[in-house]
């Protein structure tokens, strides 16, 4: 692959890429922060199970009724785990991870008769990054811009709602451009390597890292013919051992 046709492909993987950290990074915080990891896995995996379904109604992949299916999907599934919150904290984990477990066992039983089946629930999981388009991405800039926007004029004052709902729209966006594999890590990875930061410190070290993990990522994935999502969270995950080492050492200096 020569160098043109490569920034032709990486570009808008990268992109898209910075634009699911832009609303991940600060979001992830917040999930570690009301030590809920497991919700992005499971508002994903419901988010995944509307897009599912959406296909077993022939509709087509990426049009506004698959879109509309998958954020109804989300949304509804991020109310319930805030019922949960608020009726039963103590196990609100093991539900979110039953959650998890129902909607992606979902898709499996929907997908059963499909042909395709498993090449769609792999594409669910893994993404196709190294696929999306510059045109894709308008949508999830304006959408990730209006969760920003809201997300910093309400943030904790608007509550746990506030937060579920923004959580919801941020993952449903993600998913199905990225993957549920690329979702979880974009928004946990940084946010456990930034966890002892604080402020726009922290957030400026979480989008920094993670750009640095996609960029490297996606080029490996280019370079030697690999899954893009696969390599990415690795990279994600190299790096964010890099900083906490590198930030630990300064720390004793």
């Amino acid at each position: 692959m020569n160098l043109e046709a490569m920034a032709g492909i990486l570009g808008p993987a990268f992109l898209a890429g910075l634009l699911v950290l832009s609303t991940h990074v600060p979001l992830g915080r917040q999930v570690l922060a009301r030590g809920i990891i497991f919700i992005d896995l499971a508002v994903a995996q419901i988010a995944g199970l509307g897009v599912t379904a959406a296909y077993t109604l022939h509709l087509e992949p990426g049009g506004w009724q698959v879109q509309l299916i998958a954020g109804a999907a989300a949304l509804a599934g991020a109310l319930a785990l805030y019922g949960v919150e608020r009726r039963w904290p103590e196990i609100q984990e093991a539900l979110i991870g039953t959650a998890f477990v129902l909607a992606a066992t979902g898709g499996i039983l929907l997908l059963a008769k499909n042909p395709q089946g498993a090449e769609a629930l792999q594409d669910l999981l893994a993404g196709q990054i190294l696929w999306v388009t510059y045109s894709q991405l308008v949508p999830l800039a304006a959408l990730n811009l209006i969760i920003l926007v809201l997300w910093a004029i309400l943030g904790r004052r608007g509550g746990s709602m506030v937060f579920y709902l923004l959580f919801a729209l941020a993952v449903t966006a993600a998913v199905q451009l990225v993957g549920v594999f690329l979702v979880f890590a974009s928004l946990i990875i940084p946010a456990l390597a930034i966890r002892h930061l604080n402020g726009l410190r922290a957030l400026q070290a979480g989008y920094v890292l993670g750009a640095v993990g996609y960029a490297f990522g996606l080029i490996l994935s280019a370079l030697y013919d690999l899954p893009s999502g696969a390599i990415v969270v690795w990279t994600l995950a190299l790096f964010a051992i890099v900083f906490r080492a590198a930030a630990a050492r300064i720390s004793c200096t």
